[in-house]
């Protein structure tokens, strides 16, 4: 009953009732345009993500069809609209490593894995310390890059060959060994690790490790070239000229397989053999300054034994001369030089030889 005549009552005031109403319209609206502004804000960063990944996107497929310039411009909008999307950041680094633009790449995939540590951008990333030659950087990258995937014979390939670069040959046999166990078929570690093996002088092991190459691959100039190197370390000679003819005949035109094969018959006493091989060397390619030392010490011997042929003098002095030209770090060569250089015994060859003031 009570309720009724309140109800009646409520009928009987509209004054009364329209205020309530109008009160409860007006707390109402101001919870749906709450509501609105929270939605508006939350769909305008919703809104932001995709437009990006719709930059993203486009990039992606401008980059497949080598349209660079322009995918650029595609992911450089999605970082401005995403800031903190990482394939934004990703997509350019790729793009300034393929155009050459190698530190603007290093940033990029350094604010990638800021955002996103993935395991390509990480292994990325360790490339372009390699190639610039930043090598420590390189294998605390590499590192990262194989805690996030152990199994990657690349990462580990890699790694192991920045170790063998700063000389620390056990970390790189240790890095060789974990990319065979990957891919035990690939031929890359296995010579690799004869490398690291005959630079700490196991050379049996150096040696079974280029055969587990060459078995897998038996077409490898190069790591014939690298085997021989370490039969002449054993002073097996013969066989060293043997791996280096085989060289040879796969690729006439190996300037390492020349020049090897001259100092191994340089090391046989067989000179003039070993000057034609020096010289074919340097026919191949003229920059080998070990080539142009072995050439000077080979007129210097016949010189030796026969001092009145003065033009071997000149011919061994010359050649040394070159070799430092292309590498100036050989002390045994200045040594050479110092030793045999004319002595200037012709009172007006001293006064020529003297440079002025002095």
């Amino acid at each position: 009953m009570d309720g009724s005549l309140a109800t009646l009552d409520s009928l009987r005031s509209p004054g009364a009732a329209g205020a309530a109403l109008r009160s409860e319209r007006g707390a109402g609206a101001r919870r749906l345009l709450i509501t609105q502004l929270v939605l508006l804000a939350a769909g305008c960063v919703t809104i932001r993500d995709f437009q990006a990944e719709q930059h993203v996107r486009r990039g992606e497929e401008l980059m497949q069809r080598d349209d660079l310039e322009n995918a650029l411009v595609e992911f450089q909008e999605a970082a401005r609209l995403s800031p903190e999307m990482a394939v934004a950041h990703s997509g350019m680094g790729t793009i300034y490593r393929r155009l050459g633009e190698y530190e603007q790449a290093i940033e990029c995939f350094v604010l990638a894995l800021q955002r996103n540590p993935s395991f390509d951008d990480t292994f990325n990333l360790a490339q372009l310390y390699h190639f610039t030659q930043r090598v420590k950087e390189a294998i605390q990258t590499y590192l990262q890059a194989v805690e996030l995937k152990p199994a990657s014979f690349d990462a580990q390939l890699n790694l192991g060959v920045c170790y063998q670069q700063t000389g620390d040959y056990s970390q790189a046999i240790e890095r060789f060994e974990k990319a065979i166990a990957i891919e035990p078929d690939r031929p890359h570690a296995y010579v690799n690790l004869g490398v690291a093996l005959d630079a700490q002088q196991k050379y049996y092991e150096a040696i079974r490790a280029y055969k587990e190459a060459l078995e897998r691959d038996s077409h490898q100039p190069q790591v014939l070239v690298n085997l021989a190197h370490t039969y002449m370390n054993q002073d097996r000679l013969k066989m060293a000229r043997q791996a280096l003819e085989q060289s040879i005949q796969m690729d006439s035109n190996l300037a390492a397989a020349h020049e090897a094969l001259g100092f191994c018959l340089f090391r046989s006493r067989e000179f003039n053999a070993a000057a034609r091989a020096y010289q074919q060397a340097l026919t191949c390619d003229p920059r080998l300054p070990r080539a142009h030392a072995g050439l000077g010490s080979i007129h210097m011997i016949h010189y030796l034994e026969d001092r009145t042929r003065n033009e071997h003098c000149d011919r061994a002095l010359e050649h040394w001369h070159r070799s430092l030209e292309l590498n100036p770090d050989q002390p045994r060569i200045r040594r050479l030089i110092a030793e045999y250089k004319p002595l200037g015994d012709d009172p007006e060859a001293v006064l020529l030889n003297k440079r002025d003031g002095t």
